[in-house]
């Protein structure tokens, strides 16, 4: 398990719009293709620069392909990067203020303190 490449999904697809639409449309391929092609890359280097050892085990790339955040917030990814990319994701299919936002949070409401640990 590696909440790291968690993360760096996370971070990435949410800043770009284009992978966003891809993710919200076809989940499992995007998370297909951005591990093949995109986990290994160094982040803010020129592109020739890549590790090789970097993949989501099972688990985790269910929770991702299945827009789980409760799995997710359970293996450790942030929560803020969970959250920011689900609002981008699913917030136009609400029609109240904050509806996403309360039904995301009302879904981790069975969590009790400690909360999963999200250190990297």
């Amino acid at each position: 398990m590696s909440k790291y490449l968690l993360n760096k999904f996370l971070y990435t697809v949410d800043r770009d719009p284009v992978l966003v639409e891809r993710y919200r449309r076809e989940p499992r391929e995007l998370v297909a293709w951005w591990e093949a092609e995109r986990a290994n890359a160094v982040l803010n280097c020129h592109t020739g620069e890549s590790t090789t050892w970097l993949r989501f085990d099972d688990v985790e790339r269910e929770a991702l392909a299945a827009h789980d955040h409760v799995k997710l917030f359970e293996l450790g990814a942030h929560p803020f990067l969970t959250l920011t990319l689900f609002i981008a994701l699913f917030e136009r299919d609400n029609t109240e203020p904050l509806e996403y936002q309360k039904s995301y949070g009302a879904r981790l409401a069975h969590f009790a303190m400690p909360y999963p640990d999200i250190a990297t």
